[in-house]
């Protein structure tokens, strides 16, 4: 498949007529190509989502390592709690509650947490809508890759500045490893996960996606105002048009409540 094939299939969420039959290597270079055809026509990248990080539903997707993605301004949306997200144009859309990091400095070169600390300006939870092109979710891991990594939308919740969390990034480390979270649809609880299902905390799983980023040919490196999302806490839910969803953390996490339409 061609990046053009690719962003048509992205913009009119049609399935894909077969697999991609690319290396994972190839995938990744699919996808920047694609990146650089959304840039080209206006979209603006606002960071990364990192999909895969969860080790308990590996075997659900017969995916075993994580991998990365663009997020755009035509994908993100921010809200203080509650937001509204389109699911139009999207390919069997499924939830997934997740934190998100914002940047506010490119982290240092062979970063380790605490560097990561000192380049982070704020936590927040995050949902993101993720997609697949291929018929029942059923692929191998390069195609997920050159699918975009799945990514379809993500709303962000309230921000808050990461020195109001924690003043060290072993504290911030533990705080989102231990923190727990709630996922409802209609007020009825629908799962529960915790943060160290995402290789072990958000924070590492961050860690991850920056050394994985920069061992990557031709791959941008990471920029103050980067938006980056770090992997679902659950297992990834279908949605639809019409429902009403949402996620209670534990602290040091606010909820987030997202509605759907078509």
């Amino acid at each position: 498949m061609t990046p053009h094939t690719l962003l048509d299939h992205l913009d009119q969420g049609r399935l894909w007529p077969t697999p991609s039959g690319l290396s994972l290597d190839d995938s990744y270079a699919q996808a920047l190509a694609v990146r650089q055809l959304r840039i080209a026509r206006g979209e603006q990248p606002r960071g990364y989502k990192v999909g895969f990080t969860n080790r308990s539903i590996w075997p659900r997707y017969n995916v075993f390592a994580p991998i990365w993605g663009s997020v755009w301004d035509s994908t993100l949306t921010l809200c203080m709690g509650e937001g509204t997200v389109s699911l139009a144009h999207t390919c069997q859309p499924r939830l997934e509650p997740e934190v998100v990091f914002g940047l506010r400095a490119t982290p240092a070169a062979n970063a380790t947490l605490d560097d990561l600390f000192e380049a982070i300006d704020w936590v927040a939870p995050g949902f993101e809508v993720v997609q697949s092109h291929l018929p029942d979710w059923k692929f191998l891991p390069a195609d997920t890759v050159a699918d975009g990594a799945l990514h379809a939308r993500l709303l962000v919740g309230r921000r808050t500045p990461v020195r109001d969390l924690a003043g060290s990034a072993w504290a911030l480390d533990t705080l989102l490893a231990h923190a727990q979270v709630t996922l409802l649809k209609d007020d009825q609880a629908v799962e529960e996960g915790q943060g160290s299902n995402v290789l072990d905390g958000p924070l590492r799983a961050l860690l991850h996606f920056t050394q994985t980023l920069r061992a990557c040919p031709g791959a941008p490196d990471l920029q103050a105002g980067d938006v980056i999302t770090t992997g679902t806490w659950t297992d990834a839910w279908p949605v639809a048009p019409g429902e009403h969803w949402s996620a209670r953390f534990t602290s040091p996490l606010p909820s987030l409540a997202v509605s759907f339409t078509a």
